[in-house]
């Protein structure tokens, strides 16, 4: 395990040397910053993971999964299961076992067809090969009750924990009222050991009243990034409708309002619910109004950048940029925004082994980016 991180960063490193020679230099908090389109040819990207030897694994949306090594990306990788390339759904995010350096167990979440014009948030686990070419074993290990029509608000960013069991957003694919549901999966925060079965600390194991096992915290409207912070615990952002879209600390069988309480509007212009407040219901540790549409999330805690050590990055399909959260004793207490209409919708956002800050943008000529010291 020690040797994991620098071999990573020695292999990413090398790749640099094949990247696209054009860059662009931007002035942030940290100074001069490069940005550096690492990898084109990829459409609609929606998550990627890196890989232990420096290669990433990318998901397209419409239901590809690829690998970039060495400064090439490969065809479609063979064994991914059939998705519904509708609305918002498809192939989503990919994640990696913590032991994947010896198992090479892969995650992946999509919208899996269920029936006519019907799907289902699914969870996926297989091995990617040695040569990276297919996915083997391939098994879903959990599927979203009940599945249904809409082609919205699927969630989907996959979080693996310390234990290496999963954390998994299921958005409220746009029935508002299944996210107070605990007989729904729609929006919850789901943590479920390797194999699908609900984490034993679940808050409703064994209830008695048919509430969902698989369960952590629920009244959500549509969690797309989330992350876990060097302590452990997990952060997660999701979209208000018309404003309102939250930064939240989830904690096991806490409620956190969607559709009863928001900080945002209908699109409308109606109220939503009871207003900002209510009892029994928790509240966002930031939100944004207007609306940003945040999508990923990554906690920084590389060395490249010592001046955001400890800060959250947000990207953002809404402005396309990146929202850096300043976090000082658990609560966020400035933004600064980046790159706004440079680069396009920005999917998702990572740090790589080296430091570096990776970000996906997910038109149909999408691309992956490297931001890194201009010196």
């Amino acid at each position: 395990m020690p040797l994991r991180r620098p071999l990573a960063a020695l292999s990413l490193a090398a790749a640099l040397a094949a990247a696209p020679a054009l860059a662009q230099t931007f002035d942030t908090s940290a100074g001069p910053v490069r940005v550096d389109r690492m990898v084109d040819g990829v459409t609609e990207p929606w998550g990627f993971a890196f890989l232990p030897d420096g290669g990433v694994l990318i998901t397209e949306k419409a239901g590809d999964l690829r690998l970039w090594r060495d400064g090439a990306l490969s065809g479609p990788i063979s064994g991914v299961p059939e998705v519904t390339d509708s609305g918002q759904g498809g192939l989503l995010d990919v994640a990696l076992a913590r032991d994947f350096a010896e198992t090479r167990e892969v995650y992946l979440s999509y919208s899996r067809p269920d029936g006519f014009r019907s799907s289902q948030t699914a969870v996926a686990r297989a091995r990617l090969s040695d040569d990276g070419s297919a996915l083997e074993n391939v098994e879903d290990i959990f599927r979203q009750i009940p599945s249904q029509a809409s082609g919205r608000h699927f969630g989907s960013r996959i979080v693996v924990a310390e234990d290496g069991s999963l954390f998994v957003t299921i958005g409220d694919r746009g029935e508002r009222q299944k996210a107070q549901d605990l007989a729904a999966h729609q929006g919850s925060l789901l943590r479920i050991m390797r194999d699908g079965s609900p984490h034993p600390e679940n808050p409703f194991i064994g209830n008695g009243r048919g509430w969902l096992p698989e369960i952590y915290s629920y009244g959500h409207r549509n969690q797309q990034g989330a992350t876990l912070a060097p302590d452990g615990t997990l952060w997660t952002v999701e979209h208000g409708a018309a404003g309102g879209d939250e930064i939240n600390r989830p904690e096991v069988g806490v409620n956190y309002g969607w559709p009863t309480i928001s900080y945002g509007t209908h699109y409308s212009g109606a109220k939503i619910g009871v207003g900002r407040e209510a009892e029994g219901m928790a509240q966002p540790r930031h939100y944004w109004d207007p609306s940003i549409a945040p999508s990923g999330l990554a906690w920084y805690d590389g060395e490249m950048f010592p001046e955001w050590r400890g800060d959250l990055l947000v990207g953002a399909l809404k402005y396309r940029l990146i929202s850096r959260l300043d976090v000082e004793g658990g609560e966020i207490v400035g933004e600064e925004r980046l790159f706004a209409d440079e680069f396009g919708r920005v999917r998702d956002v990572r740090q790589a082994p080296d430091g570096s800050i990776w970000f996906a943008t997910d038109q149909r000529d999408g691309g992956l980016y490297r931001i890194s010291r201009a010196n």
